[in-house]
């Protein structure tokens, strides 16, 4: 077995930490395998002063770490499965799906207690527009404003009086510690997930099958069976990782059951499905629930998005 193990990782708190936490779970593993870090900038982490669709979302948090990867700097990569493209470069793979950590998105507020009781026209700050479509169809009457930067940089914001509240991933301020920050779990029959939200993903080269035997004792598989469907849906509408796509899958013994959603980048057009089956079929079920959202017109919607002034770089 390969005696070290070099881990490509983003510099922010958060990408450190997801970093942090798959070599603490490899080492119990393996005590004696060494392991460094690499950490490093991607466009995403650089470019703070632009909404992220307009940046080009593919690749925008994972491509330089891949890079590395192709150096011959580092074995593997970390990743939020959120930002990783629907189609790896040529030669990589996904070698392990880790446990997810909870879907949610959650309110962050220092002056009201839940999302409902924001006053009229009250600054509501998210980077994704997943997050405003959705949001925005429920209260209409908030400013939605984007919102950038790590998870601090975002919280100091909020802080700083500039918004009366936010939204973040509930399971980015638990892996950093900042549960009190948490005033409440958005329910998902509010705002679907984004794909795969929650779940840590490894990237490896396909070929380097020493690396995928090492890697793989960490893959959950129910967690990769409801990544595998989340996937399959997002592929089947060419959504990136910077669209008002949302989706969740649940298992229940061997039965999958999946809500997906497509929304217009004002909420005033949100378009629902669902669908239940097998976990053996999860990748056609995916493809299933993107078909039964794309013939309710979820195409036209997109095309929109992308033809808006957020996409245009």
């Amino acid at each position: 077995m390969k005696k070290t193990l070099r881990i490509a990782t983003r510099k922010s708190p958060l990408a450190m930490w997801q970093a942090e936490f798959v070599k603490a779970e490899l080492e119990k593993v393996y005590p004696d395998l060494a392991i460094t870090l690499l950490p490093m900038s991607t466009k995403g982490d650089k470019i703070l002063d632009v909404p992220l669709a307009k940046i080009g979302g593919k690749g925008l948090f994972t491509k330089e770490l891949e890079d590395r990867m192709m150096d011959g700097d580092a074995d593997i990569a970390i990743h939020s499965m959120k930002d990783v493209p629907m189609e790896l470069p040529e030669g990589f793979g996904l070698g392990a799906i880790l446990e997810r950590h909870a879907p949610t998105d959650a309110f962050v507020s220092n002056k009201y207690e839940t999302f409902e009781s924001l006053p009229q026209g009250a600054i509501l700050g998210t980077s994704s527009l997943r997050r405003k479509a959705q949001l925005m169809a429920v209260r209409p009457d908030l400013d939605v404003r984007d919102l950038r930067g790590n998870v601090g940089t975002r919280l100091g914001k909020l802080d700083a009086g500039e918004y009366d509240a936010i939204v973040l991933a509930t399971s980015g301020l638990q892996r950093l510690g900042l549960d009190e920050r948490i005033r409440h779990e958005i329910s998902p029959e509010v705002c679907l997930p984004a794909v795969t939200q929650g779940t840590l993903g490894i990237e490896y080269f396909v070929k380097d099958t020493d690396t995928l035997d090492i890697i793989r004792v960490l893959n959950h598989r129910d967690s990769e069976i409801r990544a595998i469907a989340e996937r399959a849906m997002n592929h089947r509408l060419e959504g990136g990782c910077q669209v008002p796509i949302g989706v969740f899958a649940e298992l229940e013994g061997d039965r999958l059951a999946m809500r997906g959603l497509v929304g217009a980048l004002d909420g005033s057009e949100i378009l629902t499905a669902s669908i239940e089956g097998d976990k053996s079929d999860a990748h056609a079920l995916g493809v299933t629930l993107a078909e039964k959202l794309l013939d309710q017109g979820a195409k036209a919607i997109l095309d929109e998005v992308y033809a808006s002034d957020l996409h245009k770089g």
